[in-house]
């Protein structure tokens, strides 16, 4: 489970993420990546939201897409920035990949957005 302070709930924050911050795709997933300024909350930990929409599959394909990738980045969060907002959003072809699957995809996109 990602832990509580590491969770992006706000829908400011997904909007800023999405329109701000730099972006990479792969065939199950797109991930966007804001990291403010460096005067912005330098002791801030980096947060994680999740976009799973019904294009992914029923509730029970959407939740098991989520998980995966709930836990694939809590793997991930220490080779994050301070104060990083990361948004990552599965796209249909989430559905049918497996865990290692989406767990490369989301280490491959990761590494073009933080370079």
């Amino acid at each position: 489970m990602l832990p509580r302070r590491h969770r992006l709930t706000d829908s400011s924050g997904f909007k800023e993420a999405v329109r701000r911050g730099k972006r990479a795709g792969s065939k199950s997933l797109v991930v966007h990546l804001l990291v403010p300024g460096a005067a912005a909350d330098r002791e801030s930990e980096p947060q994680v939201g999740f976009v799973v929409s019904k294009a992914v599959g029923p509730a029970v394909v959407r939740n098991r897409v989520k998980r995966r990738l709930r836990h694939q980045a809590r793997e991930s969060l220490s080779g994050l920035p301070g104060s990083a907002v990361l948004v990552v959003r599965a796209l249909p072809a989430a559905a049918d990949a497996d865990y290692d699957a989406l767990g490369a995809d989301l280490r491959r996109c990761l590494e073009r957005v933080l370079r």
